[in-house]
């Protein structure tokens, strides 16, 4: 089996051109745009360089013990750690509000590209349930990296406040140091790539075959160590991709003297105005899919579905 990377990239291509300007439909851009808009909810968006010989023991003495003044200074105003306590809650129960819209967004907008409609109401009742599976995994797997993440950045930051409180010196830990730095970075190449995997293909094949979100990881993985390097070379595909359009887009913003900037700061506005590009992205994972035989390909699904083809307002009341 030859897998290929430009003649499905091409082939999405056509099909968001197809979908979007032929012809171009204004309210369809913006309903689709709202499903877009919901499925990369939370998916996006130092110091003067004088080394730490030229530090004074009293600055790295402060910055390090910075936390243990920080918890001391709660200690002795419980009016301020129970706000804190307050706002850091608050802060969790946003985002597992926005990770369950993301979720419940991502089949939406798959259910639009792969069906070529704008609807809101009717994908967003239908798959509920698989939403809710993708939630829960989404959560946990997010709570996992966090506490790999936090706990390595803990463990150096005690690391250099011992060592600085015992010699006054940091540079014998910079081994040590670049070992556990190369670790966090590992953590977060490896958190990335599960997420793209997630987005682009376990969540393709949750909507195909109505399973949940363990089920797909299960039906993907033995495909995905079958062709590992097809896949690697996918994530680097999309990473040049993404690189490219950030590149674009600050050409841009420069040429329209920032302008461009604050217009996509909005964030459903720049939902609207990248369309074409996540419309694009969408179907390319699709179209690579597609290649692995029919029991991964969703675009023969399209019409399989008699539901009202006119738009809806968008709306998730």
């Amino acid at each position: 089996m030859q897998i290929q990377l430009l003649a499905p990239f091409e082939r999405a291509f056509n099909r968001m051109k197809t979908a979007l300007f032929k012809p171009f439909d204004l309210r369809k851009w913006l309903i689709i745009g709202f499903t877009a808009f919901l499925a990369d909810l939370l998916d996006g968006g130092g110091g003067g360089g004088r080394g730490m010989q030229n530090q004074s023991h009293g600055d790295w003495g402060a910055v390090l013990a910075a936390p243990y003044q920080a918890l001391e200074w709660l200690q002795s105003k419980p009016e301020w750690m129970t706000l804190l306590i307050f706002i850091l809650l608050f802060a969790a129960a946003l985002v597992l509000l926005l990770l369950w819209l993301s979720s419940r967004g991502k089949f939406m907008f798959l259910d639009n590209v792969v069906q070529q409609r704008a609807l809101v109401s009717h994908p967003w009742h239908h798959y509920r349930q698989p939403a809710a599976s993708l939630f829960r995994f989404r959560a946990l797997f997010a709570l996992i990296i966090l506490g790999l993440a936090g706990g390595t950045l803990y463990h150096l930051w005690r690391m250099a406040y011992t060592r600085w409180n015992e010699s006054g010196d940091l540079w014998q830990l910079l081994p040590s140091l670049a070992l556990w730095i190369l670790f966090l970075l590992l953590i977060i190449l490896t958190f990335s790539y599960v997420k793209l995997l997630l987005d682009h293909f376990v969540v393709p094949l949750m909507y195909k075959h109505n399973l949940g979100c363990v089920q797909a990881w299960e039906k993907f993985m033995p495909l995905h160590w079958a062709h590992v390097g097809s896949f690697i070379l996918y994530a680097l595909f999309i990473l040049i991709a993404i690189i490219a359009l950030v590149a674009l887009v600050v050409i841009v913003g420069l040429f329209t003297c920032c302008v461009g900037f604050v217009i996509l700061a909005i964030p459903y506005l720049n939902s609207v105005l990248m369309l074409p590009f996540s419309y694009w992205l969408r179907s390319f994972s699709l179209e690579y899919l597609a290649q692995f035989g029919s029991e991964y390909n969703l675009l023969e699904e399209a019409g399989r579905e008699e539901v009202n083809p006119y738009p809806e307002p968008p709306t998730v009341a």
